[in-house]
């Protein structure tokens, strides 16, 4: 077997040990679910709320933007987190020492995160059809836009996940990238739809993927009757597709780079001296 695709392989197998753990262990269970939770028990109290001028539940609504939310913060926040951390503590720098290693490390990573994600989306579904009116899963037209829309979203986040997780030098930098990001989910229409903001706004929220998924997986969850809230009163979904699809290359392509330097750049001298700035603000 080639030396590449061996290292995909012990990766897929690390990664699939990663998994296993996270969903041992106590605490990353509470870190990986409690958002989700906490998000869950929001939209059930606004289960018998209507969006204005609609009879759509807003609980309903938001429940399918939730699920959007979930494939932008796994992809993207937390390997952007795991890639910081593991950075500072030498783990990357062991993984270059063995040949693909890096490869089968960023392959372990990506079978973790997309684990998580998606317990996470299949969790959120289920409550839906449970809790909420108006959400349904199943059917030709939901499983075809879920086939192409969790790929390509999941491929869009993490890409920029690991752009984002070579680039700041401890885990200072990740505090200061959640800001904008929250500020872009705000933005998105994951909370409230992004017809109710300025139009200025609007256009700015398109640009970006996190809007993007989320409208894709309303379309997947809701009733067609609720693309009355939306931008044009339509799902776009080949709109929605070409966006992320865009985003997907230009993350990849970006990534490779961005992974190479940040892997030449690790070293034993730059490993002690973020070990070093860590213990200074401990103490």
């Amino acid at each position: 077997m080639k030396p590449a695709l061996a290292a995909v392989r012990n990766g897929v197998t690390r990664g699939r040990i990663e998994l296993a753990q996270s969903l041992s262990s106590p605490g990353d269970v509470a870190t990986n679910f409690f958002f989700t939770l906490l998000l869950l028990t929001v939209m059930l109290l606004l289960r018998d709320v209507s969006m204005p001028g609609t009879h759509a539940s807003l609980g309903s609504t938001m429940l399918a933007s939730t699920i959007g939310l979930n494939i932008v913060l796994g992809g993207l926040v937390n390997l952007t987190q795991v890639l910081i951390v593991e950075r500072q503590d030498g783990t990357l720098l062991r993984a270059k020492a063995i040949p693909h290693g890096v490869t089968g490390y960023l392959t372990g990573k990506v079978i973790s995160v997309c684990g998580l994600t998606l317990i996470r989306v299949v969790l959120l579904m289920v409550a839906g059809v449970l809790l909420f009116d108006g959400v349904s899963i199943g059917g030709t037209a939901f499983w075809a836009t879920v086939g192409w829309l969790l790929p390509l979203g999941l491929i869009a986040m993490m890409s920029f996940g690991m752009v984002l997780g070579s680039l700041p030098a401890d885990s200072r930098g990740l505090g200061l990238m959640l800001l904008p990001i929250m500020g872009l989910t705000t933005l998105s229409g994951i909370f409230y739809p992004v017809t109710w903001f300025p139009e200025w706004m609007q256009w700015v929220a398109q640009v970006f993927p996190i809007y993007w998924v989320g409208l894709g997986m309303r379309s997947a969850l809701l009733p067609d009757a609720m693309a009355a809230v939306e931008i044009a009163g339509s799902w776009r979904q080949l709109a929605c597709a070409g966006v992320l699809g865009a985003w997907a290359v230009a993350g990849l392509a970006v990534a490779r780079v961005a992974l190479r330097r940040a892997a030449q750049s690790e070293s034993g001298s730059s490993v002690a001296a973020g070990r070093a700035r860590a213990m200074r603000r401990m103490r």
